[in-house]
């Protein structure tokens, strides 16, 4: 039977678009209000977080007032010692459960379905709507408390969390679970022009003291237009948490290129742009035109130094 998801969905040039942010998202600390601080376990339990600088798991346990075997397990497949700037959780309500072995006690929220709640816990859709014979999947309602029976190795897993043989198993995750090196850098990655036509390196990409990878951010003059570095097709051009207005442009040999803090895109989706074509209007930041501007050669950053002229 088909699932009607409970809220609107992505599309998915969305869904694309974001997996292609993650890990650029939001890595700019500077560039981004730190996220549930000062808010209470009031504020966050029950809710989407976005990791910020210097969160810790156990750190967030303590303000959701949750246990924190809890937050990992509602969370399958983040590691502790790996959080990164941008990676968002899911802070589980105090009346949700998490036993080891399942079922979990889950509160349906936005857009799930029985399918998504299922890749999201490692679980089987049927075995979720057999558990639930009361709820049918078009009967799905935000705010219902589900029971989520967990796959054989999902429960497994959950039972290991917080545990040392969890951490070395986590540590040992084959690379698979990577993206793939997509080897050196095309030949067509050379000389393009920069985003902007008057700008200065404000931070140039790299790691900052905490070895947090950091996009590139330029400043630039009121009223300026980011342009595209190459020809190719947009992907993306919505707003994003935090990042403001963000446009993602596909382009030739697995290469992309991302504009961020934008006040407003000049293009859609799908739109198909050509070299210098003005995909968004800067945006200020701190009171001053900034735009982030990031590169990706298969979904890896890249040093866009590397690639404009």
């Amino acid at each position: 039977m088909a699932q009607r998801p409970v809220a609107g969905q992505g599309s998915p040039s969305r869904l694309i678009a974001l997996t292609l942010l993650l890990g650029l998202a939001l890595l700019l600390a500077g560039c981004a209000g730190r996220g549930g601080e000062g808010r209470t376990g009031e504020a966050i339990a029950g809710e989407w977080i976005t990791i910020q600088r210097g969160d810790t798991l156990g750190e967030i346990a303590r303000r959701a007032e949750v246990p924190l075997v809890r937050l990992e397990r509602f969370n399958p497949g983040v590691d502790a010692r790996r959080l990164a700037v941008g990676q968002r959780l899911l802070v589980p309500g105090r009346d949700e459960r998490a036993p080891s072995g399942g079922p979990y006690r889950y509160r349906v929220r936005p857009g799930d379905t029985y399918s998504a709640i299922a890749r999201r816990f490692g679980g089987d859709a049927g075995r979720i709507q057999a558990a639930n014979p009361g709820i049918a999947p078009t009967s799905l309602r935000v705010g219902q408390l589900i029971q989520v029976p967990l796959g054989g190795r999902q429960a497994a897993a959950s039972g290991r969390t917080g545990s040392k043989a969890s951490g070395k198993r986590q540590a040992a995750r084959p690379a698979s679970k990577r993206l793939p090196d997509p080897g050196g850098l095309p030949a067509s990655a050379r000389g393009w022009p920069w985003p902007l036509d008057d700008y200065r390196v404000e931070r140039a990409f790299g790691a900052d003291g905490r070895g947090t990878l950091q996009p590139m951010l330029l400043a630039t003059g009121r009223g300026s237009r980011a342009r595209v570095v190459a020809d190719g097709e947009v992907r993306f051009a919505d707003s994003m948490r935090q990042l403001g207005q963000v446009v993602i442009v596909h382009h030739a040999d697995n290469l992309q290129s991302v504009y961020a803090l934008c006040a407003r895109p000049l293009v859609a989706s799908g739109d198909a742009v050509k070299r210098g074509t003005p995909v968004c209007e800067v945006g200020q930041q701190d009171g001053s035109p900034r735009l982030l501007f990031d590169m990706r050669h298969g979904g890896k950053p890249i040093d866009p130094a590397r690639v404009l002229r």
